[in-house]
């Protein structure tokens, strides 16, 4: 017994003070204990309570479920009739259930070895009962698995169940797909509010003879269900329906009284903004050969959607046209491979000297009515141009150049359309940025001024400067620091960086102008001895040139400036916001029906 209890000491002695381990341990035995629990589920050693689920009784554990669920918790101890109660009926699906209680009871579920109809009662039941993780965790899950054969009946469940991510990544799906979902039997299944939701979708693109038809269908095999399908029909656009359609698909069905028919045809021939659908592909520009777009008008077509941004020359890489001096100059003009909803233009103009060019561009759904969406004609405008304008369906995009500083042609090297979440706003046609545009990425340029690098007045490094580098200047009285900007902006704020590596100080003032003609100062610090960062602000004007002209230098004769931008970004005014005091008339959003921001996802459609 001595020689036991020495040894046993001496072991917890030498552990205790043994170099590198802890004097406790962790002790993890979860799974053991998940396993041990799970065995618990729909056993009747120790049970409590027992459901009634489809004619079956299954035996539960009070405190489990309370402690699992508030529902529940609420169900059997919050003074309900249930909470005295030995056996409870609950009327709901019998599988879901019991694929529940194995969650409640293992905190685990094995979701691909479920039917998908399961899943989706299950899903109801979490959404019931209030496991929202769970809810989560499957949504997530059927965003995965989205398909075809099952895309109609996760929308129902997630628009039953107030799942808003779920119900969006289900309509871009079916946006996606939609001439095979409504030719897929399932569509015949969708419920009356899943349906008219996605009726009423802009991005819901297919033709509409074919929503017709799907629909039309549908009204046939729910007729039992549905008092009044003219809620249904009235979201079919019947007027972007051509007349033979009209006349010899839709009349002879007899769903659509005379009257209405008559108005459908009145509206296409009369009405010159009907409520076109369009194909949705956010972030993807879908002026590319891969969606069957063209350029069909213009010299030198097959240049201008190739991709190709850098190899272009005097000679090649670029579309062209002829100026016209009178105007009426078809121009350049795009055609993409269907109805696109678009919000967002970019343009390459071509850019391998100073030249500029004014220009305008309208879009089209037919080639016969044209609706001019930028119009810089009274602007000069150089290399990258960033185009954005009410979101909208289109299938021809027309550039026309009215202007080129250099010769009579309008060469475009690249053209981009898309739709994008990041939009800037629009007034009265201009930009209205947030961000500096002052940037080379922007397509401005220094067009005069002194320095050992060109446009270092643009490239945003405001700590790599010193005596002989890192800055722009000109001769004080002989010369200016002129800046364009790649195309016009409203212009509220500007700041600059004055060349500060000794004590110096300088006195400059600032002109902005549209088109290097009219000329106006919206900053004079001719009569003040400024030094470092300064920043400005102005009513807000239409921007495209910027001209600074130092006029004092405590040092020496030469001004000089680090750093440009416009608007300012300086920390306090961005925190402070734009001055609201000034009103001007934004463009309206899209004209459209869609989400802020589309969720699309790369599923399988088989």
């Amino acid at each position: 017994m001595s020689s036991q209890s020495n040894g046993m000491a001496g072991a917890q002695h030498s552990s205790a003070n043994s170099p590198g381990k802890p004097r406790t341990q962790e002790i993890e035995l979860t799974a053991r204990f998940s396993e041990q629990m799970a065995q618990l589920c729909m056993c009747s050693d120790f049970s409590d309570v027992t459901f009634l689920v489809e004619n079956q009784r299954i035996p539960a554990h009070r405190v489990i479920l309370a402690a699992r669920s508030g529902y529940f918790r609420a169900l059997l101890y919050g003074g309900l009739s249930e909470t005295k109660q030995d056996e409870i009926t609950l009327y709901i699906q019998l599988e879901a259930f019991k694929c529940l209680l194995k969650y409640i009871y293992s905190g685990s579920m094995s979701l691909s070895q479920m039917k998908e109809e399961h899943i989706l009662d299950t899903l109801g039941l979490a959404n019931q009962y209030g496991f929202a993780d769970l809810e989560m965790a499957i949504s997530e899950y059927l965003r995965e698995v989205l398909s075809l054969n099952n895309v109609c009946a996760i929308l129902d469940a997630a628009r039953l169940f107030a799942l808003n991510g779920l119900t969006s990544v289900c309509h871009s799906f079916m946006d996606r797909n939609a001439t095979d979902i409504l030719q897929h039997e399932t569509f015949r299944n969708l419920s009356l509010d899943s349906l008219n939701s996605l009726l009423s979708r802009d991005t819901f693109f297919a033709r509409e003879v074919e929503i017709f038809q799907a629909v039309y269908d549908w009204c046939r095999c729910n007729a039992d269900n549905v008092h009044n399908v003219d809620d249904v029909v009235r979201k079919v656009r019947f007027s972007l329906m051509s007349l033979e359609e009209l006349l010899s698909i839709v009349r002879p069905s007899g769903i659509l009284d005379p009257d209405r028919l008559l108005d459908a045809i009145a509206e296409k021939v009369s009405s010159k903004q009907l409520p076109y659908r369009g194909a949705l592909w956010p972030e993807e520009n879908v002026a590319t050969p891969k969606f069957n777009s063209r350029t069909i008008h213009g010299d030198l077509r097959s240049a201008l959607l190739d991709g190709d941004t850098i190899s272009y020359d005097m000679e090649k890489g670029y579309t062209r046209h002829t100026i016209s001096e009178n105007g009426d100059s078809n121009g350049i003009i795009v055609e993409l491979g269907k109805l696109f909803i678009i919000n967002h233009i970019k343009v390459l103009l071509w850019d391998r000297d100073t030249r500029s060019y004014s220009y305008y561009v309208e879009v089209s759904v037919n080639q016969r009515n044209w609706e001019r969406i930028v119009d810089h004609t009274k602007y000069y405008c150089r290399s990258w141009q960033f185009l954005y304008f009410p979101a909208q369906a289109v299938r021809y995009i027309r550039l026309v150049g009215t202007h080129n500083t250099v010769n009579k042609a309008f060469h475009v090297v690249a053209l981009d359309a898309m739709f994008t979440c990041s939009t800037t706003p629009v007034v009265e046609g201009i930009l209205d940025p947030a961000y500096n545009v002052a940037t080379v990425e922007k397509s401005a340029t220094v067009m005069e001024g002194v320095s050992r690098t060109r446009n270092v007045l643009l490239n945003g490094d405001v700590k790599n400067y010193d005596w002989d580098s890192g800055y722009t200047c000109h001769q004080i009285g002989s010369g200016v620091i002129l800046i364009q900007l790649g195309q016009p902006y409203w212009i509220r704020s500007l700041r600059l960086l004055l060349w500060d590596c000794d004590s110096r100080s300088y006195s400059f003032y600032i002109e902005v102008s549209p088109n290097m003609k009219d000329w106006e100062v919206v900053v004079d610090k001719q009569s003040e001895r400024l030094k470092s960062w300064q920043h400005f602000t102005f009513l807000p004007k239409v921007v495209v040139y910027i001209r600074i002209v130092g006029t004092h230098n405590t040092a020496n004769e030469m001004f000089h400036c680090v750093h440009f931008e416009c608007p300012s970004q300086d920390p306090d005014y961005l925190r402070s916001g734009r001055d609201s005091s000034i009103e001007l008339h934004v463009n309206e959003g899209s004209k459209l029906q869609l989400p802020v921001c589309p969720v699309i996802q790369d599923v399988s459609i088989d």
